[in-house]
C-alpha cells in the first residue's frame, strides 16, 4: 500500500503545471500560447526570460526529485523508479490540466533520476552542460543527456530496473522531441539565449 500511495503521489506532483501556473499568476498569460507552447521552464525562460524560467526549472526538477527519493529510500529502489516515472508522466500529461499536453520531462526525468541515482543524474547533467555550451540548442543537449541515461547507469553499475528506467525515459524524452530533431536535422532549430532578445507581447 505504501509503494502505491508513492507512486500516485509521483503523479500528483508530476501534475503540478508550475510553468503554467506560475505565468498565469504573474503575466496573466497563458504559457501555452507563446512559443513552442509547452509548459516546461525552457519555453517560459525563452518567452520571459530567467526570472520566470529558473523556478519553473527548479520546482520541475523537484517535482521529480521529491517522490523517487522518497521512494527510494521508503521502500527500494524499484519503488524510487515507479514513482520517479509517474512524476514524468504527470508532467506529460498533468492532472490539473486535464490531461492536456504539459511538457517534455527532461527537467522532471533529471530529478527523479537524482533521487535514485544520483552519479547517473550528475554524470547526464555533465553532458547536458557540456552539449549546451557547445551549441546554444538545449533540445540537442537534452537529447543527447537523455540517450546517455541507460549508459551510464550501466557503466556505474547501478541495479537493473535504474537501468530500465534510463532507457524508457531516454525513449519518452526523443518521442516528444520529435519535431525538434526535424529541425535540427533542417537547421531550423533556434539556439537558446540565456536573455530575452525583446519582451513577450
Amino acid at each position: 500500500m505504501n509503494a502505491l500511495l508513492l507512486i500516485v503521489a509521483g503523479y500528483l506532483a508530476g501534475s503540478i503545471p508550475t510553468g503554467y501556473w506560475l505565468v498565469r499568476l504573474v503575466r496573466h498569460e497563458d504559457i501555452r500560447t507563446r512559443g513552442s507552447g509547452n509548459i516546461g521552464g525552457t519555453n517560459v525562460w525563452r518567452n520571459y526570460g530567467p526570472k520566470l524560467g529558473t523556478p519553473v526549472i527548479v520546482f520541475d526538477v523537484a517535482k521529480g526529485f521529491a517522490p523517487a527519493f522518497l521512494g527510494t529510500q521508503l521502500e527500494r529502489p524499484l519503488i524510487g523508479v515507479l514513482a520517479g516515472a509517474a512524476a514524468m508522466l504527470g508532467h506529460w500529461r498533468p492532472l490539473f490540466l486535464r490531461f492536456e499536453r504539459g511538457g517534455k520531462m527532461v527537467a522532471t526525468c533529471g530529478g527523479a533520476f537524482l533521487g535514485v541515482a544520483p552519479l547517473v543524474a550528475l554524470a547526464c547533467a555533465v553532458v547536458w552542460v557540456a552539449i549546451f555550451v557547445a551549441t546554444r540548442y538545449a533540445s540537442l543537449a537534452s537529447l543527447l543527456a537523455a540517450v546517455s541515461l541507460p549508459l551510464a547507469a550501466d557503466a556505474l553499475g547501478e541495479p537493473w530496473a535504474v537501468t530500465a528506467f534510463g532507457v524508457v525515459g531516454a525513449v519518452g524524452v526523443v518521442l516528444l522531441h520529435r519535431t525538434n530533431i526535424s529541425r535540427l536535422l533542417h537547421g531550423t532549430e533556434h539556439r537558446f539565449q540565456l536573455r530575452r532578445s525583446r519582451p513577450a507581447a
